[in-house]
């Protein structure tokens, strides 16, 4: 018998992904920079583009078209040769409701 090395984990997405095609403010430091977002959940996103591979957490600010904008923590949890995605960390309510409010029209 071979010992294993632990526990498999597996990706599952809990919550639906609906596309962002929309540039999402990035604050490294005291830069902000411009980075295009592909897609959007109640739990992350994903961005188009590459933080240093020494950054582990972000501050965005995502623009929610009609809604308003939502500025918080992200963790980088995935790097892919297109971007990383990102899991937010520290979304209030408040923040969490505008952003369910965007979302649900556009869940499949």
């Amino acid at each position: 018998m071979t010992p294993s090395t632990g526990p498999l984990r597996i990706h599952e997405r809990y919550h639906p992904r609906v596309e962002a095609n929309w540039m999402v403010k990035v604050h490294i430091g005291e830069r902000t920079v411009l980075v295009k977002a592909r897609d959007l959940s109640m739990a992350g996103l994903f961005l188009l583009g590459h933080p240093a591979d020494t950054t582990r957490q972000l501050t965005v600010t995502l623009p929610l078209p009609g809604i308003g904008d939502i500025t918080t923590a992200c963790t980088i949890v995935r790097r892919e040769a297109h971007g990383v995605a990102l899991e937010f960390v520290d979304l209030d309510w408040d923040h969490f409701l505008l952003l369910a409010r965007y979302l649900h029209p556009r869940l499949p």
